[in-house]
């Protein structure tokens, strides 16, 4: 029972661990508004983010993969400039937020 009671702990442990990691790297997708989010990750929909980000609305970031992921941003200020654009965010990533270091418009 000690074994088990253990192991248990270990692998619990090792989820917290994993669920409190941050993942650095790149990312390519959409920036538009929190109201729209995925259905705003396109170009023709630029004119309507920015609007809502005029608004009030938060910045999200859209995945291009075909998840569609949305993520909240850490330092939108950074990315305001590009709201509608498809972009590439450099930064760290925890969860559902994106911590952005730099950004730039996807070629």
């Amino acid at each position: 029972m000690k074994k088990f009671c253990c192991l248990l702990a270990m692998l619990i442990g090792g989820l917290a661990v994993s669920a409190l990691s941050e993942d650095k790297g790149e990312w390519t997708g959409w920036l538009t508004d929190a109201k729209c989010a995925a259905n705003g990750a396109k170009a023709a929909h630029k004119g309507c983010a920015l609007k809502c980000v005029e608004s009030g609305e938060a910045i999200v970031f859209v995945s291009d993969r075909e998840d569609k992921r949305v993520y909240k941003l850490e330092g939108s200020e950074k990315v305001k400039t590009l709201v509608g654009d498809k972009v590439v965010l450099s930064g760290t990533a925890q969860n559902d937020t994106i911590t952005v270091s730099s950004a730039k418009k996807a070629e």
